[in-house]
């Protein structure tokens, strides 16, 4: 996954940002599983506590809130927490346009977008597979690169074709591709 839920600017430390000036800790609550409830809450009432004593014990209970809410939040997608990356991290091409259209109520280019990008790996991946494809028959290395690239896109497609059906449950690891190995 491209950085986004855990970087200063994404949408786990905005709601925890949100929570702590409105004094709301449900405003991040949705941001983790169930069971991880409790010790936002206990998190919660000490950075509010801590926020009073100035500045700098603000800025570092601030600070402790959000990588405790991310670190939560990653266990709930079943992912490991590697800390807090700054803001400003290029999310990818994907990211801010699923942003958008929840934001306008139109998923269009979303859909364009992945229906080029799919097209055009299948059509670079096959183009490869058939320039191997005419082999003489008698030459076993050349033959294996056929074999490894026609099984190198079949493999591609049915991983494609299984994470797309799948239903794309949030976090990296619940949702990896089911398919046969060769």
């Amino acid at each position: 996954m491209p950085p986004h839920c855990d970087t200063m600017d994404g949408p786990v430390v905005g709601a925890a940002k949100k929570a702590l000036d409105s004094g709301n800790v449900k405003l991040t609550l949705p941001w983790a599983p169930k069971k991880a409830e409790a010790e936002i809450r206990t998190a919660f009432e000490k950075t509010m506590h801590v926020r009073k004593l100035g500045n700098e014990a603000r800025e570092l209970a601030d600070y402790w809130f959000f990588e405790t809410v991310v670190r939560l939040h990653r266990e709930g997608e079943g992912a490991p927490y590697t800390g807090l990356k700054p803001a400003g991290l290029d999310p990818g091409p994907v990211v801010p346009r699923v942003e958008k259209a929840i934001e306008q109520g139109d998923a269009r280019e979303v859909i364009t977008f992945l229906s080029h990008t799919v097209e055009e790996q299948m059509q670079k991946r096959f183009k490869h597979v058939m320039a191997k494809k005419k082999f003489d028959e008698n030459d076993v290395d050349a033959a294996r690169e056929y074999v490894e690239t026609m099984l190198s896109l079949t493999l591609y497609a049915h991983h494609l074709y299984t994470f797309i059906t799948s239903g794309g449950e949030h976090g990296e690891g619940k949702h990896a591709a089911e398919g046969h190995e060769h």
